[in-house]
């Protein structure tokens, strides 16, 4: 009899098997695809030999996640960071350009770089309290209280229809708008203020990865690591009902909430159905994958450098697409989110060759193909792109709901991103990752901290589960253990 049982092998079902395994238990991880990974998968998407990503491809969470640095993720990944970690496009020409180092980032931004590093350098101090109040569940008390505070002021300060007093000019707004603009929420908003402040700090600290081999290299050294601790991983095996996985004493469910609902059955009760199947998700992307015959040909050079382009232009013009997908309409200039894995990583392509990952926001559910106005969008900050296209794959939101269960409505943050939705997720609970249902755990991104690959909500699950049926804390995860 298997004493543990996890459904759904995406970084946070695998997370959670590692910790099991970890403990000396006898793990059993079971996924429907052929391959594990969800939302880090790699693949030759368009023609053999070129490497996509086809979810997530930059990882800011890679160094900063608690799970990964107790896991030390960068000792068993080659985990590369770009020169320039993001930059913003801009209509007048030239770009706003976030490097690791907060001083030359604040240098470059001209007449409001000193008021950007107000705003920053006080996360930047206290960035392990900040990444600490933001991968847990927000009902507690944080840390770092001041840590907390300070992220709070600067939310505020950024959050609100109030968002542009700090600023003169373009540029360093721009900046911010499209790090925050990350959250598939309309803007200005606090939630989406909060994720982009995380992830705009996180540039300054450790920076934004970028894993060699694609993010598979992630699911891969987590399965590597559950294998070598004696956990079993059954891929192609769809769970349909929890007696499937029975009689193990715990069950971790990386799933979304109406998934759970039916894997359930009668065993779960009214009112905990009712927050499951009534759960809220959001907007979603149209992802849009090319080969290129060359490097984007961006009119702004450090963009050449930049390992992520947010494609937008100025604060207005990014609230403005990101507010007409809020309302349900699919924007003619939308915002576009462009990787540029192939910078850092030659593997992925042939020689000469690079590819260009990228997507933009629509509604919930769409099946419009957005690649003409992606293309168009990177066009005018590009001249010439159209030019280096090799092929292209369009992958629309109701491509990506029938890729992954939990990608309701093609929304790949399992929930949505709004202040009700980071506090009731799926529930409101000091401890949400566990259900009513004895020995069952919820361990998907529908639950904290919420969206990104952190291995946090399959960390806390694990973290439960071990304490409340086999009485043991969370083993040590290192590579040397």
């Amino acid at each position: 009899m298997a004493d543990v049982a996890v459904v759904g092998a995406g970084p946070n079902g695998l997370a959670a098997a590692v910790v099991m395994a970890r403990a000396g238990l006898d793990v059993h991880l079971y996924e429907a695809a052929a391959t594990i990974g969800g939302g880090t998968r790699t693949t030759e998407l368009i023609e053999p030999g070129y490497f996509h990503d086809v979810c997530s491809a930059v990882h800011p969470m890679a160094l900063a996640s608690p799970f990964f640095k107790s896991f030390e993720l960068s000792q068993r990944v080659d985990l590369r960071v770009p020169e320039i970690q993001h930059g913003t496009p801009l209509d007048e020409g030239g770009a706003a350009l976030a490097y690791q180092s907060l001083e030359r980032t604040s240098a470059e931004l001209g007449v409001d770089g000193p008021a950007y590093r107000r705003l920053m350098a006080p996360l930047l101090a206290h960035v392990e309290g900040v990444v600490d109040f933001t991968s847990n569940q927000l009902l507690r008390v944080p840390r770092d209280p001041l840590a907390a505070l300070r992220f709070g002021l600067a939310t505020l300060d950024q959050g609100t229809p109030f968002w542009g007093r700090r600023f003169r000019e373009e540029a360093a707004p721009a900046l911010l708008t499209g790090v925050m603009a990350h959250a598939v929420s309309a803007l200005p908003s606090l939630s989406a203020t909060g994720a982009g402040l995380l992830l705009g700090v996180l540039a300054h600290a450790g920076g934004w990865v970028v894993p060699m081999g694609g993010s598979a290299a992630i699911a891969k050294a987590m399965a590597d690591d559950l294998l070598a601790h004696g956990g079993t991983i059954h891929t192609g095996e769809r769970v349909d009902s929890l007696d499937q996985v029975r009689p193990a004493k715990a069950i971790l469910l990386d799933v979304a909430p109406p998934t759970l609902a039916r894997l359930g059955g009668g065993e779960v009760p009214d009112r905990y159905r009712r927050a499951l199947e009534t759960f809220r998700f959001g907007n979603a992307a149209c992802k849009v994958d090319y080969i290129l015959s060359g490097p984007v040909p961006w009119s702004a050079p450090g963009l050449a450098k930049a390992g992520t382009v947010h494609v937008g232009g100025s604060r207005a013009a990014i609230a403005e697409a990101e507010n007409l997908v809020a309302m349900g309409k699919h924007p003619k200039d939308p915002y576009v989110l462009v990787s540029q894995p192939s910078l850092v990583d030659p593997s992925r392509a042939p020689a000469g060759r690079n590819i260009l990952w990228t997507y933009c926001h629509v509604p919930a559910g769409s099946d419009v193909d957005m690649a003409e106005a992606v293309t168009a969008r990177i066009e005018q900050y590009a001249p010439g792109f159209r030019d280096v296209v090799v092929a292209s794959k369009t992958t629309t939101a109701a491509d990506l709901a029938a890729y992954n269960e939990n990608y309701v409505g093609g929304d790949f943050s399992a929930g949505l991103v709004d202040m009700r939705g980071l506090l009731q997720r799926p529930v409101v609970s000091n401890a949400p990752w566990r259900t009513p249902m004895a020995g069952v755990y919820l361990c998907s991104s529908s639950t904290p901290p919420g969206p990104g690959v952190t291995g946090m909500p399959g960390y806390h699950a694990a973290k439960y589960a071990l304490k409340d049926i086999f009485q043991a804390q969370v083993p040590g995860l290192g590579v040397g253990l």
